[in-house]
């Protein structure tokens, strides 16, 4: 497919294509490879694509956890959260 510019030129109207990489196991976003595995998703914190195999699991392991948030996202959560209880005093009185 193709058009023609303002000087009568023929041009392709080719989109470029941007290969993108899951940012969690690295491997490509291609619907190849996607197609049967449930496909990709947008992590709601990193805003980055990732496979929905990557994406943390919620109260039921075959279910994903809403808001979507990938693996890496999702223990970064964990540890800064497991931190911040950690040095919260604790009241002891009467």
């Amino acid at each position: 497919m193709s058009i023609r510019n303002a000087a009568g030129k023929w041009e392709p109207m080719l989109l470029g294509i941007e290969p993108r990489a899951c940012k969690v196991c690295k491997e490509g976003l291609y619907r190849d490879k996607t197609f049967l595995s449930g496909g990709w998703s947008r992590c709601a914190l990193c805003e980055d694509f990732v496979h929905y195999t990557c994406l943390a699991s919620g109260k039921v392991s075959f279910l994903k956890a809403r808001p979507r948030v990938c693996k890496i996202c999702r223990t970064a959560q964990e540890d800064s959260s497991s931190s911040q209880k950690s040095t919260t005093p604790v009241a002891v009185g009467s």
